[in-house]
């Protein structure tokens, strides 16, 4: 590992890609290795960005709000096969009495936009919608990526099967026991160390599906970005009211080294600081694609495991991109704009890097791959 090239990476995202404050963490083999910070927390230069800075993540708050409904489900005994309504009993209507969690968790049960919308505060309403909800295709058909109601199918699950919220559950099982300042329900207190997020300065690129798809009204792409609805700005995520917000899909805050380390826990079998997370089992579900191919959503080829990310596999075994790095084994989650984390357990590598100055799209753009490519050169 080079760590002096992913330095020159860093400040090269600063130089010349745009960044105005960042953190990356790398750890292996259980220990952080690497953590950088620079830059600067506001527009006017006036707040210094430290490696304590914590900012929004978007859907890099899917990885770690995942990891809580696999842990409550293996504390149960659960398994991928197990019907989602032997768990939550009113989501069965409408055509969705089969759907098992290996559907679900891979975005392949056909709920990726609500016919009747609920406001992404009220969470009662938002899975009330859900378990009323046919699916757009027959499950296990097809695929397509919830970027918002994914969070609140997780969080309807953690209540059923441990009594508890999901921000609470991820506070209890995984962030006190490892000491990590990330959140999902964002304290009082805790708001004056928030960096606030910009959105992105440049342009899409012309011609691209997803993008085109984005800024087409009414289309499915955009329906999806819209469901549930309300705080659909980047200014509106900034807000007192969307940090204090438990929002498990794409509202998760906090610092580099928390991502880092808690992919840390995953790349080392599941264990870290003398406490056992995981078991093997449970971590395959993490690493094993469940679904791959044309995401009706992104309008891309996307591949999911049980909850998370994994880069796509050409028939010759082959990776067709790399944004978790060249092994087959890792998984993770990006968030819009730029924020990036994952798990290498083939090299027990863990990576992590957020920022404010979002990048267009919701895949990692040059700054995080950049960063990727230098700590795998």
């Amino acid at each position: 590992m080079d760590v002096e090239r992913l330095r020159a990476a860093f400040e090269e995202n600063f130089a010349s890609r745009g960044e105005l404050g960042a953190s990356v963490c790398v750890w292996q083999d259980g220990r952080e290795v690497i953590s950088f910070a620079g830059g600067w927390r506001d527009r006017h230069k006036s707040q210094p960005w430290t490696e304590d800075t914590t900012v929004l993540v978007w859907s890099a708050t899917k990885g770690p709000a995942a990891a809580c409904v696999l842990h409550a489900m293996a504390a149960r005994g659960l398994n991928l096969m197990t019907r989602v309504a032997d768990v939550w009993s009113e989501f069965a209507p409408a055509g969705k009495e089969r759907i098992t969690f290996a559907q679900a968790l891979s975005h392949s049960a056909g709920l990726p936009v609500l016919a009747v919308q609920a406001s992404v505060f009220d969470h009662g309403a938002v899975a009330e919608a859900i378990a009323a909800q046919a699916p757009h295709w027959t499950p296990g058909t097809g695929h397509g990526y919830a970027p918002r109601l994914f969070g609140y199918f997780l969080d309807e699950v953690v209540r059923r099967l441990s009594g508890t919220t999901l921000g609470a559950y991820w506070r209890t099982h995984f962030a006190e026991p490892l000491g990590l300042d990330f959140w999902i329900g964002l304290p009082t207190e805790q708001h004056s160390r928030v960096a606030s997020i910009f959105p992105a300065k440049s342009a899409p690129p012309k011609g691209d599906r997803f993008y085109t798809a984005f800024a087409t009204p009414g289309s499915f792409t955009i329906r999806a970005f819209a469901s549930p609805a309300g705080l659909h700005s980047v200014a509106a995520m900034n807000s007192p009211e969307a940090r204090a917000a438990s929002l498990p899909g794409f509202g998760g805050i906090g610092t580099a080294h928390a991502l880092a380390k808690f992919y840390a826990m995953l790349a080392n079998g599941g264990a870290l600081d003398g406490c056992v997370f995981f078991q093997q089992d449970t971590l395959a579900w993490m690493n094993t694609p469940l679904a791959q191919g044309d995401d009706c959503v992104l309008l891309m080829d996307t591949a999911f495991s049980a909850g998370f990310q994994c880069d796509p596999v050409s028939p010759s075994g082959k990776k067709t991109r790399t944004l978790f790095g060249p092994s087959l084994r890792a998984f993770g989650h990006p968030g819009a704009g730029g924020s990036h984390a994952f798990a290498d357990p083939e090299h027990r590598i863990a990576f992590a890097y957020v920022m404010n100055q979002m990048e267009p799209g919701v895949m990692p753009g040059t700054k995080a791959l950049g960063l990727i490519e230098a700590l795998y050169s």
